[in-house]
């Protein structure tokens, strides 16, 4: 079975706000709550590990962005998210302001 942690690690990165917009548009874009790892959420997807992922979006711990969540991303382009892509979606996690 490959690895496919060590190979989504590999694509673990940090971008703005506004390279998101387009992705967001498109309905690609899942939000991570900071409790979760980025990687194991990234795994799960990318296994279809589908109880799993189901148990997250019932606990709202993997969510679209909300309204709210946008203007205030909207209103900040330089915020910062860690991101992983999965395709077809790009997998988020804000960075708290430090």
């Amino acid at each position: 079975m490959p690895d496919f942690r060590a190979e989504l690690a590999e694509n673990l990165d940090e971008s703005e706000w506004e390279w998101l917009i387009p992705h967001v548009k498109r309905d690609a874009v899942i939000v991570v709550a900071s409790g979760l790892d980025l990687l194991d959420v990234g795994v799960a997807i990318a296994t279809d590990n589908i109880p799993q992922v189901q148990l997250w979006i019932d606990e709202q711990l993997i969510t679209k962005p909300n309204p709210e969540q946008l203007g205030e991303w909207n209103a900040n382009p330089q915020k910062r998210f860690q991101t992983l892509i999965v395709q077809p979606y790009v997998i988020v996690q804000e960075i708290a302001n430090t």
